[in-house]
């Protein structure tokens, strides 16, 4: 198993096409940010994508789950988790990312 930076090195090569990738460490994980804008979190080896109320249908529709950071609580945030296989699958990944970044940005609009 990679460590968790190089699970987040990973990501960020995996997402580089569509802009400027960074991260930092948050709770625990990596928050991993497109243009300055949070867009995910990696937490030991799972990638979680950012959702809102225009994409996350799709996303649960998928069958992908909520981030839950504390396991033994039903709190859930607003990050799903991106499918195995999109991990593997740079065009993929790329699609369900894009989703996110659009609910970044929807984000970002409403808090100005």
């Amino acid at each position: 198993m990679p460590t968790q930076d190089e699970f987040a090195d990973y990501v960020a090569d995996l997402l580089s096409d569509l802009g400027t990738v960074t991260y930092r460490l948050m709770f625990g994980g990596y928050g991993i940010y497109l243009d300055g804008r949070i867009i995910a979190i990696a937490d030991d080896g799972v990638l979680y994508l950012k959702a809102d109320d225009e994409n996350r249908e799709d996303f649960e529709r998928r069958g992908m789950e909520p981030f839950r950071p504390f396991p033994d609580r039903d709190t859930t945030m607003s990050y799903y988790r991106a499918p195995d296989a999109a991990l593997d699958d740079r065009q993929e990944l790329q699609e369900l990312a894009r989703t996110s970044v659009d609910a970044a940005r929807r984000s970002a609009a409403k808090a100005t």
